[in-house]
């Protein structure tokens, strides 16, 4: 069995978690110190800044030619599998919606698809799995936990964050796109005015059209006036929108691929993604040519990269207290995100390590690391995107408390 000593390391490494997140929950609920606005700021900051360095710090400090090929390929094979499961599981859904067989205003798939594989494939493993793992099978634990934390950063969250873009871009290209009212007027506009006519002043322009027409079919004929001026406004309306048909209907959905070029672009800028390839270019030539980063550099880094935990956990304090409740998905639903993050998670991780050819130790590590509770970082990404927060926020409570008898069953089922 488990030491009592390692057991209460973990527990020293979960109690500063719970420190910044009660401050947070407290801040918010009790001393009223933090606005929305600036709940919304300390996750912008997070995600900006924090994040980001932690990310190079881990990816550039893990040696790139001495990793395990076996539990790379197995956590891969994981990932993956319940990747294409999830998209199968939306593009049948899609399907079913589109025979009638769903209701239209139920939640888009894709967005269960991003917060379901976060949830069983995303695990803590630095905060929680480096403590718990070395208790249970010694320091060797350690270093496997970062090669596994490395590919989450350089392609997982990536995969995660263009997926969150790509909901975005969708979003966004519905709102405004070519078939809809307002750039219909406005190609109109532009056409009949050489080219310069903003944005703003189209939509102001169907604006007015719609209104008037409203005014005129409603204005009172009292006086002769009155209606003289209705007339005069509206025919100066029409004139606005000469042979333009205005069709107020729901605008169609742009096409997929060039939604996927938008997400892609916007992947481009975000810092995570060169934070992530600068890391691993830096760990390229550092471990190759055998040199450390510079002193002044590598402390610079320190004071950024060490709030990241502390602040996504108080972030995500102040989420659970702007909330009506205390688990704010429900019981229902964090029952359901419990069984895919320590049941069917380790299960499909157990069955990919088995298809790689993992046995003994390794085995039983990747199988406990793939129990342990949700990322922090995963919450950060959903409360930033604005994509089922709560669900993430409850999977990283709740998933602390739960993670440490349910790592310690697997530990005992593995057969130590």
């Amino acid at each position: 069995m488990i030491p009592g000593s390692a057991v209460y390391h973990v527990v020293e490494a979960m109690a500063p978690l719970y420190t910044a997140a009660v401050l947070g929950y407290a801040s918010v609920r009790w001393l009223k110190a933090f606005s929305d606005e600036q709940c919304a700021g300390i996750n912008h900051f997070v995600a900006l800044y924090a994040v980001p360095v932690l990310i190079f710090h881990m990816v550039s400090t893990n040696d790139p030619y001495h990793m395990n090929e076996r539990l790379i390929a197995a956590d891969t094979l994981h990932k993956a599998v319940m990747l294409l499961a999830l998209t199968a599981w939306a593009l049948w859904a899609v399907f079913r919606r589109r025979r009638g067989d769903e209701k239209e205003a139920a939640p888009p798939p894709l967005k269960w698809v991003v917060t379901n594989f976060s949830v069983a494939s995303l695990p803590n493993t630095i905060i929680m799995g480096v403590p718990l793992l070395n208790g249970m099978y010694g320091p060797v634990s350690g270093g496997l936990m970062k090669q596994i934390v490395v590919m989450q950063f350089c392609i997982w969250y990536n995969v995660v964050i263009f997926l969150y873009e790509f909901m975005a871009a969708r979003d966004d290209g519905a709102k405004i796109s070519p078939e809809s009212p307002v750039a219909v007027v406005e190609k109109s506009a532009r056409d009949q005015n050489g080219g310069d006519v903003s944005a703003e002043g189209s939509r102001y322009e169907v604006a007015v059209n719609i209104e008037i027409t409203e005014v005129a079919s409603a204005a009172p004929s009292s006086t002769a006036q009155d209606s003289v001026d209705v007339a005069d406004t509206t025919a100066v309306a029409k004139e606005v929108s000469t042979g333009v048909t205005m069709e107020v209907s729901r605008p169609a959905a742009p096409a997929v691929m060039h939604v996927v070029w938008m997400a892609g672009k916007k992947l481009l800028k975000i810092p995570n993604t060169y934070a992530s390839f600068l890391g691993l270019i830096w760990s390229l030539i550092a471990f190759k040519a055998d040199i450390k980063m510079p002193k002044i550099i590598d402390n610079s880094l320190f004071i950024i990269y060490t709030t990241a935990v502390g602040l996504s956990m108080f972030a995500s304090g102040t989420f659970i207290a702007r909330q009506s409740r205390f688990v704010p998905c429900g019981y229902k639903v964090a029952s359901l995100s419990m069984v895919l993050k320590f049941l069917i998670g380790p299960v499909v991780m157990l069955l990919a390590s088995l298809a790689i050819g993992m046995h003994g130790t390794l085995l039983h590590i990747a199988v406990v690391q793939a129990a342990l509770p949700l990322a922090v970082t995963s919450f950060v990404y959903a409360e930033e995107y604005k994509v089922h927060a709560d669900i993430m926020s409850t999977g990283v409570i709740l998933g602390i408390f739960i993670s440490l008898p349910v790592t310690i069953v697997y530990y005992i089922l593995l057969g130590q």
